[in-house]
């Protein structure tokens, strides 16, 4: 009996192991940011997908984010599972919204439209700042330790981690995605090439989270745009600006314009080698068939707004966020600690 029930606990192991081939990068992630990560490969093993939706700037109350949620709903009867927030804005009540989401049962997931490091303003200028020029020399100056622009940036960031911390304490889990469509022409942290380039600032700031601050609750989502060639809004190879599988947990793609090609997913899969992909943001919702093709993704999030008519009618919301694949809020998702 007793070797049946050995032989029994190394196959539920092997079963484990290959349902989840990574652990978090942090080794000191806490046990919800590993339950969720594990949670998470779990339910892409059984051919799941999970529903998102993003909340612009902060206020729950925004007419754009409540016809958001009444048009899902209103459409499948559904609710998203994910909540997506931004630490870019008013970040004390990101982090209150983010906290009522996960008590409600929400996955969180939070991004940081952040400004140049000697931006110092009370509210972050999407245009002249998250978008402002930012020249090689400020850039080569930023990723060198002991400058000006260095000490800048650590105050930044150092900020921004008071806040995480928060949710930490409150033992939280969060998918963060920092730094993202770093691909892109139109951020001042993106098309940044090189060893010196976007990949060191993103160790940076791992680095500073991890080794400084013990956010132990992070899951790192490394969050790309879907590649494309358009005059002023290009964005370059995934792989140019990938800081390597042991800095990622989470290889993410951001896809608007119903630019619906299987290679943004494909090449995420090849690029982490087994590790989570995700679909970061989306507008457009790809078609049940688009989506069932691509289905290693383990969670997609609509942006804000982008549920209008003039981008998803009912019909698709319905079509997409009925599908057997797709896990809504209510669906059986066991969030850690839950």
């Amino acid at each position: 009996m007793k070797r049946i029930l050995s032989l029994f606990s190394l196959a539920f192991a092997a079963l484990a192991i290959a349902a989840q081939p990574y652990a978090p990068v942090n080794p000191n992630a806490t046990p919800e940011a590993r339950e969720l990560l594990a949670s998470l490969y779990r339910s892409v093993a059984e051919g799941k997908v999970i529903s998102g939706l993003h909340h612009n700037e902060y206020q729950m109350q925004m007419p754009e984010f409540v016809m958001d949620l009444d048009r899902i709903e209103d459409a499948s009867g559904k609710i998203p599972l994910v909540n997506g927030g931004d630490l870019g804005w008013d970040a004390r009540q990101v982090i209150e919204i983010a906290t009522r989401a996960y008590n409600r049962g929400h996955i969180v997931t939070l991004m940081w439209h952040v400004n140049r490091p000697f931006d110092r303003t009370p509210r972050v200028d999407f245009k002249s700042q998250v978008q402002g020029d930012f020249t090689d020399a400020q850039w080569k100056e930023l990723v060198t330790e002991g400058t000006e622009m260095n000490r800048m940036w650590t105050e930044q960031v150092d900020s921004i981690a008071t806040y995480l911390k928060i949710l930490k304490d409150r033992n939280i889990p969060v998918l963060w995605r920092p730094y993202h469509e770093m691909n892109g022409e139109w951020f001042w942290w993106g098309w940044r090439e090189g060893p010196d380039g976007f990949t060191k600032l993103w160790k940076m700031m791992y680095h500073r989270f991890v080794d400084v601050h013990h956010l132990d609750n992070l899951l790192w989502v490394w969050n790309a745009n879907a590649p494309r060639d358009i005059p002023g809004d290009s964005a370059k190879a995934y792989e140019l600006y990938y800081p390597g599988n042991e800095y990622v947990d989470v290889l993410a793609t951001d896809v608007y314009n119903r630019d619906w090609k299987q290679s943004h997913h494909d090449e995420l899969v090849k690029l982490g080698k087994g590790k989570l992909i995700a679909l970061g943001e989306i507008g457009n919702l790809p078609t049940p068939e688009q989506l069932r093709s691509m289905d290693k993704f383990a969670w997609f999030m609509i942006w804000s707004g982008f549920t209008s008519e003039s981008f998803n009618t009912q019909e698709n919301l319905k079509a997409v966020f009925t599908m057997p694949e797709v896990v809504n809020l209510g669906d059986g998702f066991k969030l850690p600690g839950k």
